[in-house]
């Protein structure tokens, strides 16, 4: 393993994972299934040991292409399983019936049933739900993901895209339970994206979860200029990316030609910075993604750096309600 992996618990579990997590997405529509084995090979032997996917990736509805491609690299057995913190997903279709979709305790169910057939395992060991309901009781969410858990099937429950006010909701009604709740928060932000900073990272921090960033290079486009059409919304979404933010990509890319650092290790490391932040979720496609990634481990920010940045893409101000009110 990669002496060089720091490992930090998920929010206030005891649980130990790796300052990156490898994200599957690209696996299938992108990523070959051998690249796929390759990448995920090659992130164990880096000490990446923290995996997310969902079942809805791959993006033919009810195949969970992804997850398949991972239950055939576990199944070649040598501890890959064993080795993984797995993490999935669960409210997106994966049907046209009523129920095969969101958060009722039917469809997390039927969902967590069919997600460890194809994973080809007997258990989630973080079970996302991938957005809020906002028409299923938490007292139903919660009785379905407490007889998961009491079956061995789910070890911990995560949420993503949930607003600061939703994992206050969820938490206070799973202490109600005496069950120990939400343990982690997968949320977009980046440079870019930053309004999480209002409510979001406040509950995180205040209910004691481990903030997973996706996107944390705004597929892409804080890879820098030359780089950003290459990242998976490459095409007419990234052009108009690049149109809108021009100004900022060259003023932060002048700022990391100053410091001595590519820019998309300089904004991998201003994510890992904050403390809430457990690991950003990383897409790599290829074995060079992958490993160029871990490069930014090593980029320590200065507070000059993160002043300029915050300059560059002024976030909302801190959080709310100084944010934006006396």
């Amino acid at each position: 393993m990669f002496a060089g992996m720091d490992h930090k618990r998920l929010g206030r579990t005891g649980l130990k994972v790796s300052r990156l997590c490898l994200g599957t997405m690209n696996f299938g529509p992108q990523t070959s299934e051998a690249d796929a084995f390759a990448i995920m090979d090659k992130a164990h032997e880096l000490g990446i040991n923290f995996f997310d996917t969902a079942d809805v990736y791959g993006w033919k509805k009810g195949e969970g292409w992804t997850e398949q491609i991972l239950g055939r690299w576990f199944a070649q057995g040598n501890g890959r399983r064993a080795r993984t913190v797995l993490a999935t997903k669960v409210f997106g279709g994966m049907g046209d019936w009523p129920n095969e979709s969101r958060l009722s305790a039917v469809h997390i169910r039927h969902a967590c049933e069919a997600s460890l057939r194809r994973l080809q395992t007997d258990h989630l060991d973080l079970y996302q739900m991938h957005h809020v309901d906002r028409d299923t009781p938490w007292e139903e969410i919660w009785q379905a993901m407490e007889v998961l858990v009491q079956q061995g099937k789910v070890v911990y429950v995560g949420s993503s895209n949930f607003a600061g006010w939703h994992i206050a909701q969820a938490n206070e009604a799973a202490k109600a339970r005496h069950f120990l709740g939400l343990v982690s928060e997968q949320s977009l932000y980046n440079l870019f994206d930053r309004t999480i900073e209002l409510e979001v990272i406040p509950a995180c921090q205040g209910y004691g979860l481990g903030l997973l960033p996706w996107s944390p290079l705004k597929a892409g486009a804080l890879g820098g200029l030359k780089k950003a059409a290459e990242g998976r919304r490459a095409g007419e979404q990234a052009q108009r990316t690049l149109a809108k933010h021009r100004n900022e990509l060259e003023r932060f890319e002048a700022l990391c030609e100053e410091i001595g650092h590519e820019p998309a290790d300089v904004a991998l490391a201003w994510v890992l910075h904050n403390p809430v932040v457990t690991a950003p979720i990383i897409g790599p496609r290829t074995l060079e993604h992958l490993t160029q990634s871990l490069r930014a481990l090593e980029v320590k920010l200065g507070e000059d750096t993160l002043r300029k940045l915050d300059e560059i893409f002024p976030g909302p101000g801190g959080a709310a309600p100084e944010a934006y009110a006396w």
